[in-house]
């Protein structure tokens, strides 16, 4: 059972935060053999699409080749130029199987990482290129594992592709005159016929070392009971500050609400989900002024307070809807609402002369 450096024993599964943590840093069941398969999967399925395609190429190529083998000048330009179209053909035929192999063993690396990005994990650790550790790495106990899990992947690899390779040795091919288009088939068959011996081997391998890896990772990644029991502390003292946080937030909005609904003119409403207070002092401000707003149980607060304190309110569902959105406390309003909100302090002003004469006056002039 894995100890931490303290001593104590990782019993205790880890938490979500230290599998976020391992996670970011590249910590996680991650198999090479799964990898390779997947490339070696991706390689021939390129390889089975196009082989007529090589094949025609390359007996075009040689065709010419030999067509030409009576004129050809082997001058150096002459050889550069044969040079260079032996080398177009070749990379026609060889770079999309390659590019599909990097592309198959990224989608397999990408499927056990779940995509994700680990800066931490392709960091250079210049402690790997320490000259004294790398020989002691060479001798050590892990090194001697890795070439017993070599010798035995070796085996089960030899064990699947057995069979054919006795088979081949004993065809007739061997042994009589064969046309070469016939010889040109069997041994492609044959190296096919290897290659899916090879895949399935590796898929028993791939699947028992994926096994493992996601064992090995489980266990590393457990934590001690103390380390569980400071981590919950860590979380729960986080909460309670955001919690306090989000109290003094409450607190802080419901102060303004009581200190600027009050002195608003009016409160625009939606009716019941939003709320507006407005404010205009057409000495000190350019424009009506958003004091306060809010939502559900902002807004139900505002109309309470303004209730209480005799502050008109007025619904417009588009008006309130656009005040909302547009514009920010302690802001003037926009001047697309110019014209709406003037008709509605106008309005508040006509029902409500005795407490709004004054600015009643200002709006109508």
């Amino acid at each position: 059972m894995a100890e931490s450096e303290s001593g104590q024993e990782k019993t205790e599964m880890p938490t979500p935060k230290k599998l976020q943590e391992l996670m970011e840093s590249g910590q996680f069941a991650r198999s090479q053999e799964v990898q390779t398969l997947v490339l070696l999967l991706a390689a021939l399925l390129i390889l089975t699409v196009m082989a007529p395609k090589m094949v025609e190429t390359f007996r075009v190529y040689m065709i010419g080749t030999f067509q030409r083998l009576g004129t050809m000048q082997m001058n150096y330009e002459a050889f550069q130029g044969h040079f260079g179209h032996f080398m177009v053909t070749a990379g026609t035929l060889i770079l999309p199987v390659m590019a599909t192999g990097v592309l198959g063993g990224l989608i397999g690396s990408g499927t056990q990482s779940q995509f994700r990005a680990s800066p931490k994990a392709i960091e250079p650790k210049f402690s790997k290129l320490n000259p004294i550790s790398g020989f002691k790495r060479i001798f050590s106990s892990q090194s001697l594992a890795k070439l017993v899990v070599s010798l035995m992947k070796f085996v089960v690899i030899f064990g699947f592709t057995y069979p054919v390779l006795k088979q081949v040795l004993n065809d007739p091919v061997f042994y009589t005159a064969t046309d070469l288009m016939h010889l040109l088939a069997f041994m492609g068959q044959t190296a096919q016929d290897v290659a899916l011996r090879v895949i399935a081997g590796m898929v028993v391998i791939a699947a028992v070392d994926y096994a493992y890896q996601q064992w090995k990772n489980e266990e590393d990644s457990k934590m001690t009971k103390q380390e569980v029991k400071d981590e919950n502390k860590q979380v729960d003292g986080n909460q309670q500050v955001k919690g306090e946080q989000r109290r003094r937030r409450r607190q802080m909005l419901m102060e303004t609400l009581n200190t600027e609904v009050p002195q608003a003119d009016v409160i625009v409403t939606n009716p019941t989900h939003l709320a507006i207070a407005l404010k205009y002092d057409r000495e000190a401000m350019g424009a009506p002024r958003v004091v306060a707003k809010g939502a559900r149980y902002n807004a139900l607060r505002i109309r309470e307070i303004a209730r209480k304190h005799e502050v008109p309110m007025v619904e417009n569902k588009p008006v309130a809807r656009l005040l909302f959105k547009n514009c920010k406390v302690g802001q003037e309003i926009i001047p697309d609402l110019y014209s709406a909100v003037a008709e509605i302090l106008a309005y508040v002003y006509r029902t409500h002369r005795y407490k709004y004469y004054t600015r009643g006056q200002q709006v109508m002039s």
